[in-house]
């Protein structure tokens, strides 16, 4: 049972409502019980939800697969099962089935980035860290960490408050080792 209720969507302020209606418009995967959880705060909702757009600039630097890889082991790392089986169905949807397949060096050194960010609190090793920066700009090395930060936050929120899955995601909750 979530410590903090989720809003229903008839039951939210009108600028809240708005905010989550525009919401919708530019992402229309729905409104989740994180987002109706931090919709009793316009602020907070509004800060948290930029994790959308830097995940979207993290697809673009390391294509859909490897962006989910790289979201599944910051939030295994950092304890957050809810957003970890949001990132396997998006891996699913996309007709990844697996993670657990052979990996590349960049899949090996992404994943161990962002285990490092996770664990470590952001002191990762100068070899953890120039093993990205061998592969990556400078520029997708900022997007890089400003949404593993953004991630493990969302996580955070989502363990304090005990969000409940969303229906749509509990197949894909982890049983186990996450990653």
């Amino acid at each position: 049972m979530a410590r903090i209720e989720p809003l229903t969507l008839s039951s939210v302020q009108p600028s809240v409502k708005v905010t989550l209606d525009r919401h919708m418009c530019e992402w229309p995967e729905g409104i989740t019980n994180t987002k109706l959880t931090l919709g009793r705060s316009l602020q907070a909702f509004e800060v948290y939800i930029q994790l959308y757009p830097l995940y979207e600039s993290v697809e673009k630097i390391l294509g859909l697969r490897l962006a989910c890889l790289y979201a599944i082991a910051l939030t295994s790392a950092s304890s957050g099962p809810l957003c970890v089986a949001y990132f396997r169905k998006k891996m699913a949807d996309s007709g990844e089935c697996s993670i657990e397949h052979a990996l590349t060096d960049e899949e090996r050194i992404t994943i161990e980035f962002g285990k490092a960010i996770a664990r470590h609190y952001g002191n990762i090793s100068d070899r953890i860290y120039n093993n990205m920066a061998g592969l990556f700009s400078t520029q997708d090395i900022i997007v890089l960490i400003a949404f593993a930060g953004q991630l493990v936050a969302m996580s955070i929120f989502n363990n304090v408050t005990e969000t409940e899955p969303d229906a749509y995601i509990r197949n894909y909750w982890p049983e186990g080792p996450m990653l």
